[in-house]
């Protein structure tokens, strides 16, 4: 593994919010495959449409754009924590959601679980939860931000209550006081990199050393707010630097992501290791990415 040359899956990244520069930028980057979960768009969304259209968008037009810069696209769909408490629009969504959970590139429920840790949050979190049973998906948890360690045991206690097996469940927003619970359970262990608040790199980098990189996953979380697309790869340099072992970067910004979102078979390393370069010819309801710009071609891709 030549550390030049190392790729990187960043698992939780709200590209609707992104431009095509932050594309470009990470896959310059070395970022290869990201899935963009379904979540809170800044404001309240009114209608089951507006949802319809979102889920519709993570499943057509974003994989489009994401393949024209060589990245490949996946996504988990579900009803945010936060939007569960318009429990007459949440009944609406809830019937809406199997219609996109079959999509191709759908890899799990989420992201999904408590922010006020309300009686609605909870639940929408378990009519969630039985889906993905039903459905035999991934689930992603969004853990609260507020009262952190007892919303996380609780959301893994809600999980093992309706029988998830926790390889199947991705703990995300982790930090140092929740981590050890979490692989103590079994779960997944995800990690959302922020420039100025959460998880920082100089502190993932310990949180690495100390526990060590058996199911821990780097992402980024990057969003509409102050947030960094490049939060994986930058905290995979900064991990080198500080003496973690490349293993153990491969592992947390690379392998596990891939172990953990690959388990039912949507994902799969060969979707973007087989060299199938860019054609940015390519239009999705006649529309393109490119402004005037010369479209690359790649020479696999000319006939």
């Amino acid at each position: 593994m030549d550390k030049e040359n190392m790729k990187f899956i960043d698992p939780h990244v709200h590209m609707t919010s992104r431009t095509t520069d932050d594309y470009e930028n990470m896959a310059a980057a070395g970022v290869v495959a990201i899935i963009e979960p379904s979540f809170w768009l800044g404001q309240p969304r009114t209608q089951v449409g507006s949802f319809q259209d979102y889920f519709s968008s993570l499943v057509g037009w974003e994989p489009f754009r994401a393949s024209q810069f060589g990245i490949k696209h996946y996504c988990t769909i579900g009803l945010n924590s936060k939007e569960a408490n318009n429990e007459s629009l949440a009944e609406e969504v809830m019937e809406l959601l199997p219609l996109y959970l079959h999509k191709e590139n759908v890899v799990g429920v989420g992201e999904i679980g408590y922010d006020d840790q309300t009686p609605a949050e909870d639940k929408y979190f378990r009519q969630q939860l039985e889906l993905a049973k039903e459905l035999n998906l991934l689930v992603q948890v969004h853990t609260p931000h507020r009262d952190k360690k007892a919303g996380t045991i609780k959301s893994m206690e809600v999980c093992l209550e309706h029988g998830l097996d926790p390889s199947m469940v991705i703990i995300d927003h982790n930090n140092e006081e929740t981590v050890q619970d979490v692989l103590d359970r079994g779960f997944w262990a995800a990690f959302t990199i922020y420039p100025k608040t959460k998880m920082g790199n100089e502190r993932m980098v310990e949180v690495v050393r100390k526990f060590g990189s058996e199911r821990i996953i780097v992402d980024s979380s990057a969003d509409w707010g102050v947030s960094d697309p490049l939060a994986v790869p930058k905290t995979a340099s900064l991990m080198l630097r500080r003496g973690i072992s490349q293993e153990d970067v491969h592992l947390t910004c690379y392998q596990n992501a891939l172990a953990a979102y690959g388990s039912t078979g949507v994902m799969k390393e060969s979707d973007w290791s087989g060299g199938e370069g860019i054609d940015q010819r390519q239009l999705f309801n006649d529309n393109s990415v490119l402004r005037g710009q010369e479209p690359r071609v790649d020479a696999d891709q000319i006939s």
